[in-house]
């Protein structure tokens, strides 16, 4: 009977360590990796074109999974679908760091890995974030900003989402850097919910409400081009080159107001490499071979007419 009890568990050991084994070994052809951008705007599209990417290389299944607007239940909504079609990796750049929280340790309880990338949610458990140190980019354009004004005078705030993390952690980062130039007053901060038309019109109000503001800061992608827009009024046609305006992101829009004269630099991120690096530490993950993951700067160019020419994503 001892003979036969050790055999048998013998064989269990081995069924078990095998079945761990064959886990590890998973065909990666048989892996399904999703990404889920905060939204659809043109800075995401550099991103799924650094995670497809990744994912032809590596011989993975490959989903974009675009939110058709920036509610954070919607996300929740999204990463429940994933959960039920039985994805092995997601990755997000999260809306609302709180509301997907609950949801990203049901998928992670499921067996499902998951990373932030762009924007995180900190307390979900996800495994790690990629993506541009916030805080210290915001820093930068601060800097560049006090720099550009003399060190003196009125700013003002055009942000995105209110609630988004990255975004407020920018606005810490460029507060942080305005602490040592106490005659810099920020006037208003105002939200635009990733929207254009919003933030030609929130600039507007603040042009007209403050005729002695000396600089603007774009926060989120739209703010650079809503402002380059404004600027091009005939309005306030007189304000070009003496307001002076530091954005965040690329866009075509933004870097030909860049090359007109209306915006003074752009804190460029790297969203080709944040896509890529997100599939690839997925993958990574779900065949076992990263086992210890840790966050990833992915850091920031400051671009301006200078080195327009000369950036990398």
């Amino acid at each position: 009977m001892r003979v036969l009890f050790n055999s048998a568990r013998a064989a269990i050991l081995t069924m078990s360590l095998l079945a761990t084994g064959a886990a590890f070994a998973k065909d990666k052809a048989d892996i399904t990796v999703a990404v889920v951008p905060k939204v659809a705007v043109p800075f995401f599209d550099d991103c799924n074109t650094g995670a497809k990417d990744a994912a032809d290389k590596l011989g993975v299944q490959y989903q974009w999974v675009v939110p058709q607007n920036t509610q954070g239940s919607t996300q929740v909504k999204i990463i429940e679908d994933l959960i039920a079609r039985h994805v092995d990796g997601i990755a997000i750049s999260v809306n609302e760091p709180k509301s997907v929280e609950g949801i990203i340790k049901q998928a992670v309880d499921a067996g499902i890995a998951v990373l932030t990338f762009d924007s995180d949610s900190a307390n979900s458990g996800r495994s790690m974030y990629i993506g541009t140190i916030n805080e210290a980019a915001g820093e930068t354009m601060g800097k560049a900003m006090a720099e550009a004004i003399g060190g003196e005078g009125k700013v003002a705030i055009v942000t995105g989402q209110l609630g988004a993390s990255n975004l407020n952690e920018r606005i810490a980062g460029v507060k942080k850097a305005l602490e040592a130039y106490p005659k810099i007053t920020i006037a208003a901060t105002e939200g635009t919910e990733d929207d254009l038309a919003r933030g030609v019109s929130v600039t507007e109000a603040l042009l007209r409400a403050n005729p002695d503001l000396k600089g603007i800061f774009g926060i989120s992608q739209v703010g650079g081009p809503a402002v380059a827009k404004v600027l091009a009024e005939k309005e306030f046609s007189d304000r070009k080159g003496v307001l002076k305006v530091f954005a965040f992101d690329d866009l075509p829009d933004t870097v030909k107001g860049v090359k007109d004269g209306f915006i003074d630099g752009i804190m460029v991120q790297r969203p080709v490499t944040m896509g890529r690096l997100a599939v690839e530490h997925l993958v990574a993950q779900i065949t076992g071979e990263e086992k210890s993951p840790a966050d990833v700067d992915t850091g920031v160019t400051v671009v301006t007419a200078e080195n327009l020419g000369s950036y990398t994503k």
